[in-house]
């Protein structure tokens, strides 16, 4: 640890549960972050300034101006470009501490791409917003053994859980099945920046224990609290269970690609589009759809009007349609407008 990381850092090695040799293991601790809105942004942001050394940030969507009332990050001039949040966060985050490491990823989490992104990383902040995507992230752990802490919120309601395998119940053990039917959205019901950044801190907080006394150290609680109401509870998280799919059967089906993230984006009246391996010059793509309607683009993805539905591409192939929750009519249009 240099001089300077002593000033920078000094409130935080004040701390009894923290101090020196805690703050050295913050300054060499890898932790990735699945999805970087409400929560990530914020987990982003207050991992950076509490000196974590080595940021993973995974992102599939781009800024805009509704994200901005409470993904922490983000400015007017990300939503105006359209800018990925992952390369936002990058940016950001680099701008907040110039001695931590971050890598802004463009992508969707998947069974494919899961080790590659997850792998150097000692921790995992959920920051998702889709139950596909936390079963993922609860296979991975179990089944490597890492430790992630799950969040959510909605409205003015939400929770934080660690999840250290072997120690308590894993997230499939508390629900073993995503809810059946429509559910309540950001987008539907609503959501307070109070509520997100009450959760995020709470996964933060759970996060620097574990980094830096270790997994067995975290209290492994489910917390939900209601800012609204100011209402607060805390629960003990119940032992494994033995018949959990994941812990207890050591089953990892999403893990192994039997269950597919949803193609219909949570609650945005919009479709994503997938075409891995398909990788796409946004320039040349550019100059053949400007013809056919505005079109902007920047170094990380390229935005298409043909009114009244908006396309983003990126460069990998991937696409979001929005206007529209049909996945036949977004195919059709991906196909008419970039190939099938």
């Amino acid at each position: 640890m240099t001089p300077g990381d002593r000033e920078r850092y000094s409130r935080q090695i004040l701390f009894p549960g923290i101090g020196e040799e805690g703050q050295e293991r913050l300054l060499e601790a890898r932790v990735a972050i699945v999805g970087c809105g409400a929560l990530g942004s914020f987990q982003a942001g207050s991992l950076a300034r509490a000196g974590v050394g080595f940021l993973t940030v995974i992102d599939r969507d781009y800024v805009e101006t509704s994200n901005l009332q409470r993904q922490w990050l983000f400015e007017e001039e990300d939503a105006a470009q359209a800018l990925p949040k992952a390369a936002a966060a990058e940016r950001r985050i680099a701008s907040i501490n110039s001695g931590v490491r971050v890598r802004g990823v463009i992508a969707d989490l998947t069974p494919a791409n899961i080790e590659d992104l997850l792998g150097d990383s000692v921790l995992i902040l959920d920051g998702t917003d889709n139950f596909e995507t936390r079963y993922l992230v609860n296979d991975y752990s179990v089944a490597a053994g890492k430790p992630w802490v799950h969040g959510a919120a909605l409205g003015s309601y939400g929770l934080a859980m660690p999840v250290v395998p072997g120690r308590a119940a894993c997230y499939a053990c508390l629900y073993p099945e995503p809810p059946a039917g429509p559910q309540p959205t950001c987008e539907t019901a609503g959501v307070l920046n109070a509520i997100t950044s009450a959760v995020a801190s709470l996964q933060v907080a759970a996060a620097l224990r574990i980094l830096v006394e270790g997994h067995d150290a975290a209290p492994l609680r489910l917390t939900t609290l209601d800012v609204w109401d100011l209402a607060i509870r805390n629960f003990a998280v119940p032992p494994p269970d033995p018949q959990c799919r994941a812990c207890g059967k050591r089953r990892f089906t999403y893990l192994e690609g039997r269950e597919r993230p949803p193609i219909s984006l949570c609650g945005r009246n919009a479709v994503q589009i997938h075409q891995r391996a398909r990788p796409l010059d946004l320039q040349e793509l550019k100059a053949r759809l400007a013809p056919l309607g505005e079109v902007r683009a920047n170094d990380f993805a390229l935005r298409f009007f043909p009114q009244p539905y908006e396309i983003t591409v990126f460069a990998d192939g991937r696409a979001i349609i929005k206007g529209t929750t049909d996945v036949g009519l977004a195919r059709s249009l991906y196909a008419r407008y970039l190939g099938s």
